[in-house]
């Protein structure tokens, strides 16, 4: 338990590299839509190790933000739509795949870092403060690669910036997966407060 304790980040870093190697040699979705929806993850995976020595982020901080990595790298590998995801789909009875709704609940736990670097670094001295400004955060960040998603769109080829959009036919998507990120940090800072960085695993 203490190896897995003080290893955690090093063992989803591999688990990381095995997956993206693994579900990249040949992805379902095409070269195109895989590059594009792997680039800002993999941005996402260097940051983190870039910033490892800085600043090292407790477990449960690099617990929750693999979630959206290992979510969103097989999503590439397939595009989001085509996820075998049917079981969750059936089981509420819903009429389209929610596997991309859920990976965008899951970039809202990028708050607890969020929340977490700010506390640990006293760059405020307001839970208000820290709360809001980890919520608003993820808020900006999703309007962004919204806009980002619809530019990739427009200049890219129409088939694969379809494929990336995921919108499936819904032309409120894009609100709709703000929403998600909005609800996952609310989800995220709820936990921060009450395992905050002192009590975190």
């Amino acid at each position: 338990m203490v190896f897995l304790h003080n290893k955690l980040p090093h063992i989803l870093l591999i688990a990381y590299l095995i997956l993206f190697i693994i579900l990249g040699i040949k992805p379902l979705s095409g070269r195109e839509v895989w590059f594009a929806e792997n680039l800002p993850i993999l941005l996402i995976v260097i940051l983190f190790v870039v910033t490892y020595r800085w600043f090292r982020f407790s477990n449960l901080s690099y617990f929750l933000i693999s979630f959206l990595i290992f979510m969103h790298t097989i999503g590439g590998y397939y595009t989001f739509a085509a996820v075998p995801f049917d079981w969750f789909t059936d089981f509420f009875g819903f009429e389209r795949n929610h596997y991309d709704r859920i990976a965008h609940f899951t970039v809202g736990f990028y708050a607890f870092p969020i929340a977490e670097l700010l506390t640990c670094k006293k760059l405020t001295n307001s839970k208000v403060i820290t709360y809001l400004f980890a919520l608003f955060a993820i808020m900006s960040l999703a309007g962004t690669y919204e806009v980002m998603e619809w530019q990739f769109a427009i200049l890219g080829d129409p088939k694969a910036g379809i494929e990336v959009l995921g919108s499936q036919g819904d032309i409120w998507d894009a609100q709709k997966d703000i929403v998600a990120d909005t609800l996952g940090a609310i989800f995220a800072i709820v936990i921060f407060h009450f395992l905050g960085p002192k009590r975190a695993i």
